[in-house]
């Protein structure tokens, strides 16, 4: 799983701070550094500033109860999937908040522009004098360490106390840049996993898919670019059954782009396009690339990524991303903001799956240091997702791990879990009591094979691992599960975990060795049902088959 870093920047009052007027709210504030900042200067006066706001939405309870009922197979709507305007409906901000958050925009000669279909979220530019003195903050320059990067963000920002209750996260303000760290790792079906790999553990067919409105997307960050010279040579290499003609198609927001120019392919995108296009044969696939223009500030397209394909009339069926952040590094209201747009994806059929991580207990990437509570990363806790672990291993397949998975300590447990997280929760005791939110909601999912992957990277194959080898393979069966249920005149699978936890809980393979190690303990184990390292287990493409009626 490749890591957005997404760290915070905290209040210090004592440095070129001012009081707060006696009208303003405090909305966003932390207390400490992120280890490697320090502040450099006040930021220029004249420095724009593209900002966002998140509006209260009207009916967020409401979009989760229309969610599971397209989602749950013992629903009369099941697979009736909401139109971009339904959707959109449960959380359009009542008048009140629009006309609040209007008057409050117009008195300050801002222009705001919608960011979705729902107008929930607005984004305009400012300089940095003005964001001062609406938000009551201090913007300033901070520089890491070591790369050098610098960002500027302030510490604390407050809003009018009359906005309170109708603007919910002003951003990006108290968060800081994205760092990558590229954990797709090098390493040396024993020792490696190749298409034909998969196909064999997993029943996986490569009869090709027929129907041309399926389709996966792929996100794709941080200027990772998907060569399609490399996958013509790894198909020719490890699918030779497949046209010559087979490619992906490319989509772009914020700027972005997909250069071919051998030297750019990158680990993470050439891992996520060759296993999506290697697996679902036929399937069209879909590189949705984020650039560095972004509207999300810190986030650098991971919002924005949402907020586009909401705004699109035509989704792909299933959506799968391979890069995350650690929870605790996002403040709740936005975490809340992004995991109620992926329920409108849901609710519009779309099936989203995101890597679990690689850190075990220690969050997105392995860390043995840690204090306090496990981490969870993001989004991970949010219910409407899947969230998709790793194994390794053939005879018997285990437990990889790094193969993150725990409790969220931001969203409670869905009712979909209830059954299983409790049986869990009763094999594991008082074991690790305090380190983790026993109510959250718990994570993996699922999981499939995540360790020495054959890629081919600027003409070279290298053998690569992690989640994010696991969450496009998944895709890929759901994708082909898709083709053969629209072919029947049948939706498709849409929001997957009412399904998985209910009807297709006995189409997986049990996984029931291993532990996901951090944070100075052996993490949690591997055990009979579902568990937080690999979920329900890997998947049986002639039972799962058989669990979406076909």
């Amino acid at each position: 799983m490749l890591r957005l870093s997404i760290l915070v920047l905290s209040l210090s009052s004592l440095i070129w701070g001012k009081p707060l007027a006696s009208t303003m709210k405090v909305l966003g504030r932390r207390e400490a550094l992120p280890a490697g900042f320090t502040l450099t200067e006040p930021a220029s006066p004249d420095t724009i500033l593209k900002l966002r706001i998140a509006l209260a939405q009207s009916n967020p309870a409401g979009l989760e109860d229309a969610l599971y009922d397209v989602s749950t197979p013992s629903s009369p709507n099941y697979g009736q999937f909401l139109t971009k305007e339904e959707a959109a409906s449960f959380v359009v901000p009542s008048p009140e908040t629009q006309a609040t958050v209007n008057a409050w925009l117009a008195q300050h000669d801002i222009d705001a522009t919608p960011l979705t279909p729902s107008g929930d979220w607005l984004s305009f530019q400012v300089p940095v004098s003005k964001a001062n003195e609406i938000f009551e903050a201090e913007f300033n320059v901070y520089t890491h360490g070591d790369t050098g990067r610098q960002t500027i963000r302030t510490m604390s920002y407050s809003i009018p106390q009359e906005l309170q209750g109708h603007l919910t996260v002003v951003y990006p303000t108290t968060t800081r840049a994205l760092q990558s760290d590229n954990s797709a790792v090098a390493s040396s079906c024993a020792n490696e996993i190749t298409p034909s790999c998969l196909q064999s553990l997993y029943g996986i067919p490569t009869t090709p898919a027929t129907q041309s409105s399926n389709k996966i997307g792929v996100a794709g960050f941080d200027e990772q670019y998907a060569d399609d010279q490399d996958l013509k040579t790894f198909l020719k290499t490890y699918r030779p059954d497949t046209s010559d003609t087979t490619t992906f198609t490319v989509q772009t927001l914020d700027g972005g782009s997909n250069s071919q120019q051998p030297s750019d392919a990158g680990t993470e995108a050439s891992l996520d396009i060759q296993y999506t296009v290697g697996v679902a044969t036929n399937v069209s696939t879909i590189f949705i690339s984020a650039g560095e223009q972004n509207h999300d500030g810190d986030l650098e397209g991971f919002l924005d990524m949402a907020n586009f394909l909401l705004n699109e009339d035509s989704l792909p069926q299933v959506f799968t991303t391979s890069y995350g952040p650690n929870e605790n590094d996002i403040p709740l209201d936005l975490s809340i903001n992004v995991c109620n747009a992926y329920a409108q994806l849901g609710a519009r059929g779309v099936s989203v799956l995101f890597a679990s991580g690689d850190g075990g207990v220690s969050g997105t990437q392995y860390d043995s240091s840690c204090s306090g509570e496990f981490i969870v990363p993001f989004p991970c806790g949010c219910p409407y997702h899947t969230s998709v672990g790793s194994t390794n291993g053939i005879s018997p397949e285990t437990a990889a791990d790094f193969s993150s998975g725990g409790f969220s300590n931001y969203f409670a447990r869905p009712s979909y879990q209830d059954t299983a997280v409790s049986a869990y929760l009763d094999f594991l005791g008082d074991k690790y009591k305090g380190l983790y939110n026993a109510s959250g909601r718990g994570f993996p999912d699922i999981s499939t094979q995540g360790v020495n992957f054959d890629v081919v990277i600027d003409t070279e194959v290298q053998q690569v691992s992690g989640t994010s080898a696991s969450s496009p393979t998944f895709a890929s069966v759901i994708a082909l599960i898709n083709d053969e249920l629209i072919a029947a005149g049948k939706s498709p699978l849409g929001f997957l975990n009412p399904w998985l936890y209910s009807t297709a809980s006995d189409a997986l393979n049990d996984i029931t060795e291993g532990d996901n190690p951090g944070c100075g303990t052996d993490g949690f184990s591997a055990t009979t049902g579902w568990d937080p390292v690999t979920g329900w287990g890997t998947p049986n493409y002639a039972k799962l088959r058989a669990a979406a009626g076909l």
